[in-house]
């Protein structure tokens, strides 16, 4: 009889009380399809494709945890009791298929009140739902409108939401919360000095600019089960002179690990517009690198990971923790199954797709 070795992408990981099959992931990807924070069916098939595709986590979308907080009027929130029942149709048949699934609790900050990227124009008027975007400074992205500058008083009710969204979510029956610090949204807007302009214990040096990242990791961390995973996903640069770059990302990844969180999701960019990139496969995953080895601190890796040996080579040679995929997982919602078959492995399948493998035990 022939033996296959498990490859690494497909071995498992745990985290805290949580072990993951394997260590191919779905990253959160917007939707624009709630209705007024509330998920439906579209969210029902959409992350329960995953559910049924061999993925060891599935994480939704980022989920507002106030509803200026969302990215976009259709944006989905954490915010209210309806919203928990919502969220609890999808996490009931992720597992059903022995799926882990987590949600990104997010505030869009002064990259909010948008519409859907597909509609004639970008931002919501208040007919149409829109609200005045809130961040560190009075400072615009791009062409957005000027965001209003938070008072002590709001960044004290932020932080207090992050942890009674995290309460709900838990109610709502995610196995894993991830806060998104990344892409140029709330928390991120505090950590880049492009962005913060503020001159009180929130602004200016690295440790005011940090100060609000990790009093929401402390809080999150404070209502939620020791046995439940918390992960952060940050942009390790701003690509830009004078912004956020990697050296702060390993110092806030540290402090991060120490306030509770578990694993840092690397992602980067978001917060300048215009910044140059250089996009190519896996053109983040040296920065999940020096993340992992310098904070000491597991990490995922994301960024146009389509092929599975290289998904595989990233978790071999010890680069990162788990393989992030967005893109590829929307072409093909059972990537895991295609991967695994190509890598050699044998893992559950849905018995409804059981015809359908090319290797068996």
């Amino acid at each position: 009889m022939e033996v296959r070795v498990v490859s690494f992408l497909f071995s498992p990981f745990s985290l805290r009380g949580v072990a993951f099959a394997n260590r191919a992931w779905v990253s959160p990807m917007c939707q624009y399809s709630a209705d007024r924070g509330v998920v439906g069916q579209w969210h029902q098939v959409h992350l329960g494709s995953f559910a049924t595709g061999g993925a060891g986590l599935v994480m939704a979308e980022a989920t507002a945890v106030v509803p200026e907080g969302r990215i976009s009027v259709a944006c989905p929130g954490l915010w209210n009791e309806q919203q928990v029942d919502a969220w609890r149709v999808i996490t009931d048949f992720a597992h059903s298929q022995h799926t882990k699934i987590g949600v990104q609790l997010a505030h869009a900050g002064r990259k909010a009140s948008t519409l859907a990227p597909w509609s004639d124009h970008h931002i919501a008027s208040e007919q149409e739902g829109g609200w005045t975007a809130v961040a560190p400074s009075a400072v615009a992205f791009a062409d957005y409108p000027i965001p209003h500058e938070l008072s002590l008083d709001q960044i004290d009710e932020l932080v207090d939401a992050f942890g009674e969204a995290a309460r709900r979510a838990i109610r709502a029956g995610f196995d894993v919360l991830e806060i998104h610090a990344a892409h140029g949204y709330l928390i991120h807007q505090f950590l880049s000095p492009l962005s913060n302009h503020r001159s009180d214990e929130y602004g200016g040096s690295f440790e005011n600019r940090t100060r609000f990242a990790l009093r929401i990791a402390s809080a999150v961390r404070g209502v939620i089960d020791d046995a439940v995973p918390l992960l952060c996903r940050i942009s390790a640069t701003d690509y830009t002179q004078g912004g956020w770059d990697l050296e702060d990302s390993i110092q806030l990844s540290a402090l991060l690990r120490d306030a509770g969180v578990d694993l840092i999701d690397v992602s980067s960019g978001g917060n300048v517009a215009g910044a140059v990139i250089p996009f190519a496969p896996g053109y983040q995953v040296a920065f999940a690198e020096a993340i992992r080895a310098k904070a000491g601190v597991p990490t995922s890796s994301v960024g146009l990971i389509t092929e599975p040996v290289h998904a595989n080579d990233i978790i071999a040679t010890g680069r990162s923790d788990a393989v992030m995929m967005a893109r590829e997982f929307l072409r093909n919602p059972r990537w895991a199954l295609y991967a695994a078959e190509r890598l050699g492995d044998v893992i559950e399948w849905p018995v409804q797709f059981d015809r359908a493998r090319t290797l068996r035990n």
